[in-house]
């Protein structure tokens, strides 16, 4: 019995030393532990600069290979052209552009790289010249126009509807759409806006000539929602669009 414990006492102590001198199989396990740590590319960290020949494009800040930070593009004059602000790679908060001259031009609302709130833009007095609603990167209908001594500009066309009834003839009824200023500067819309937005992924554009637009309903024979909405995009002096809504009633119910 003392013997066999004698046996047991000497094997364990042979392996507590061979582990401490590393001549065991401790010491290879730890090592092919060790062995297969590894520590990822995380990226650049700073700022890149990006040219165009001798000029100076843009200057964007990164972390671990991310944009994060401010970025910049310039004028080949080389004043600042445009900012923006980026979290984990995305637009976020207001991005700003600048006249050459250095005066700010023009705000824009960021949420997840989309725009969204309202844009201001501005003359080079930094007086307001106007305001554009928008939502997650849509077109509201908000929108405010101010001249140069800060009045607010009214008076945009309306839409001005005529219609030629052939449905009892033709089985068909036409509608022509033209601004009240007769302008050409316009696009029409078949379609309503959608939870106050402007999607055209649902809507249709009419076919439209010299600002007239032609909408062509046909009888189906199946029910109609007594009603067709268009929508009128037009450009502003200003360069914005403004937008209006226009429901024409219908007086069959089988048009489409």
């Amino acid at each position: 019995m003392k013997s066999f414990t004698g046996s047991i006492l000497l094997i364990l102590t042979i392996s507590f030393f061979a582990g401490c001198t590393g001549k065991g199989p401790v010491k290879k396990e730890l090592q092919v532990a060790t062995d297969s740590l590894t520590v990822p590319d995380t990226g650049y960290t700073g700022i890149k600069q990006y040219m165009s020949g001798k000029y100076l494009v843009k200057e964007v800040t990164f972390k671990n290979g991310v944009r994060e930070g401010l970025m910049r593009s310039f004028y080949q004059s080389g004043e600042v052209r445009q900012t923006f602000l980026y979290r984990n790679g995305l637009r976020e908060d207001s991005s700003i552009w600048y006249y050459q001259e250095g005066q700010k031009f023009r705000t824009t609302p960021y949420k997840r790289d989309t725009i969204d709130g309202i844009q201001r833009q501005y003359y080079m007095t930094g007086q307001l010249k106007a305001k554009l609603g928008y939502s997650k990167g849509l077109r509201t209908t908000y929108l405010e126009e101010f001249s140069q001594t800060g009045k607010l500009i009214t008076g945009y066309p309306t839409v001005v509807v005529s219609i030629k009834d052939d449905y009892k003839n033709k089985d068909i009824y036409n509608i022509s759409l033209e601004l009240s200023d007769k302008s050409y500067s316009v696009r029409f819309w078949r379609g309503d806006f959608s939870n106050g937005v402007f999607d055209t992924a649902h809507c249709k554009k009419i076919n439209t000539i010299k600002g007239v637009g032609s909408l062509v309903l046909k009888k189906t024979g199946s029910q109609n929602p007594g009603y067709v909405g268009v929508i009128a995009e037009i450009l502003t002096n200003f360069g914005n669009n403004y937008l209006v809504y226009k429901k024409i009633s219908l007086p069959y119910p089988d048009l489409n």
